[in-house]
Order: C-alpha cells, then sequence, then structure tokens
C-alpha cells in the first residue's frame, strides 16, 4: 500500500455521473485508475459536505503522501473552479473530468470530453503548470462578471431546473432577463492605474482564450500571455443590448458599436461605497463590496494535461 498514488476523487452531487446518467463509466473509470497504481478515495460535494469542509482534509491525505499523487474534480467548470482554489500554489495537480455543459477549462487544455480518455490522461498525462485570474478572494479559471450576465446565470439556472440542461438555455434565459430585469451600473473601471467612469450593462473579465476566442474577441491572446482580458458593454437601452445578444450567438461581438475591450495587468472595479455586486464567477453566483480588484497569478495551478497541449 506504501507504493500507491494517493487519488482524490471529488464530484459536485449536483453535477456528478449520476447526474449527468454517466454512472456506467464510473466503474471504467475506476478500473483504470486502480491499473495505474492509484490508491483511490471518491468524495462528494453537497450541502452537508461543502467544498470547506472536504478539501482541508483531503489536501491533508495527499501531502502526508510520499507521492502527491492527484485530486480529480468531476463536475463542470465551477466544481473545477472550487477545488483548485485550494490547490493554488501547492505541487498537488488536479486532474479533470468533464461533466459541465461547455467545458471550457478542459476543452482549452485538450483535455478529452470523453470520460475513459480523460481518465487515460490524469493517469499518464503530464502536468503543466496554467495562469489563473484572481478577483479579490475568488479565482476564476473562464470568467467573472457583473451586470446582467449574472442575471442571465441565475435565469439559466432557474429553466435548467424544470427543464433539464442544455446549451440553448443561455440565450432563452438571455432574452428573459432582458426584456424583465433590466438595470445598468455606474461604475468606475481603473485600468493599469488608468481610471474611466462607465455607464455599463454589463463588465466581463475572460481568463479563457478559447472562450474569447469564440466569441472573436482579439484580447485572447492576451489572455493567453497571463493578462487580463476585459470587455464593458456601453449601451444601456434594451433594444441595443438585444442588438448585442444577436451578435453575441453570431459570434460578431467585436464588431458591436459601445464595446470595449481591453487588456491589463491590474484593474480595480468600484461602485458606490459600501455598495454590493452581484458577481458571476465560473458561473456561480456570489455578492462581493466594492472595490474589485483583479489581477493574474502566473502559472498558479498545476493540471493534469495531455502530453501536447495548448496553455490556459
Amino acid at each position: 500500500m506504501e507504493n500507491l498514488k494517493p487519488l482524490s476523487l471529488v464530484y459536485n452531487q449536483k453535477s456528478g455521473f449520476h447526474a449527468n446518467h454517466k454512472d456506467d463509466f464510473y466503474e471504467q473509470i475506476m478500473t483504470l485508475f486502480s491499473r495505474y497504481g492509484f490508491e483511490i478515495q471518491v468524495f462528494e460535494l453537497n450541502e452537508q459536505c461543502p467544498i470547506d469542509m472536504l478539501m482541508p482534509k483531503i489536501l491533508t491525505r495527499h501531502k502526508n503522501s510520499q507521492n502527491k499523487g492527484v485530486i480529480v474534480g468531476a463536475g463542470g467548470d465551477g466544481t473545477l473552479n472550487a477545488i483548485a482554489s485550494y490547490l493554488m500554489h501547492t505541487d498537488i495537480p488536479l486532474g479533470i473530468l468533464p461533466l459541465g455543459t461547455f467545458n471550457y477549462v478542459a476543452r482549452v487544455l485538450d483535455i478529452p470530453i470523453n470520460l475513459i480518455r480523460a481518465a487515460d490522461v490524469i493517469a499518464t498525462g503530464q502536468i503543466k503548470s496554467v495562469h489563473v485570474a484572481k478577483l479579490n478572494d475568488y479565482i476564476y479559471l473562464n470568467n467573472a462578471s457583473l451586470g446582467l450576465y449574472p442575471l442571465f446565470i441565475e435565469q439559466r439556472e432557474r429553466y435548467n431546473k424544470y427543464f433539464g440542461r442544455f446549451p440553448l438555455h443561455a440565450y432563452t434565459s438571455a432574452i428573459d432577463v432582458l426584456i424583465r430585469k433590466y438595470r445598468s451600473l455606474k461604475l468606475e473601471v481603473t485600468v493599469d492605474g488608468v481610471r474611466y467612469p462607465v455607464n455599463t450593462a454589463l463588465v466581463f473579465f475572460g481568463n479563457n482564450q478559447l472562450q474569447l476566442k469564440e466569441l472573436n474577441l482579439k484580447i485572447a491572446d492576451s489572455v493567453k500571455a497571463g493578462k487580463i482580458g476585459g470587455v464593458v458593454v456601453a449601451q444601456t437601452d434594451r433594444l441595443s443590448l438585444v442588438k448585442l445578444l444577436i451578435k453575441l450567438v453570431q459570434g460578431d461581438i467585436e464588431k458591436a458599436n459601445e464595446i470595449y475591450s481591453f487588456s491589463a495587468d491590474h484593474v480595480e472595479v468600484t461602485a458606490k461605497k459600501g455598495h454590493k455586486l452581484y458577481l458571476a464567477i465560473d458561473g456561480e453566483l456570489v455578492e462581493e463590496h466594492s472595490p474589485l480588484r483583479l489581477s493574474v497569478e502566473k502559472n498558479a495551478l498545476n493540471i493534469m494535461v495531455p502530453h501536447v497541449t495548448s496553455s490556459l
């Protein structure tokens, strides 16, 4: 038993194997990990066992082992974010079993969406260090946003709850929010020390160049190099925002009027004193007091990837 490498499989009750109807893959994955000499323990994230209760125990298991092994996240990008926040600046790598809707983190690193092939990458791949963006005490692997986008996420989750998880809900929920819940924000955005007052419906920060490329945003290359990528939408009327949504679906958001994209080393977003901002961070909704301070920590997270891959 001393020579076995620890492997901790962490999955979210809401986005795990059963929730994704992938139960038939579970035994095959366990068999594969055992074949490669891993000592497996499985942990379920749920309301009774939240991430801050599970991860300290899991980290102790790996730090006390001569071989640090791997901590595997089975779920969507929100689950990966929760696990990754504990693995920052450690020598314990994150393994990914993609069970989300979009799986941007896995896709940008060329990790297969097929679970058996993804498990093989965890067992036989190489470790790659990736850049991680921070917003105050949070990290984001894909994106962080405020304004309308968190409301889109909130409405999308309602649709998913009643009708099942479908990518189309990202757009139907957006239209619903634009019609019924529209609001704008008065903010001050400081980009590498230069202040810009903005009246905006949406501010979006991206850390995943694949997602940014799919939106045809030129800042994707800067994000790949370790910069903060940001987009500010200056439109504030419903008709303009509906047109913007159409361009977003068409992948032409860069061509839309009053869209400002930028890259920077440091960004600060300030609202009225003491005012809380409603945010979406890798698909999870949080509230945070102003100001929001954003930066990128270079090569801060180790992830198991195939032997030939792109970078996050």
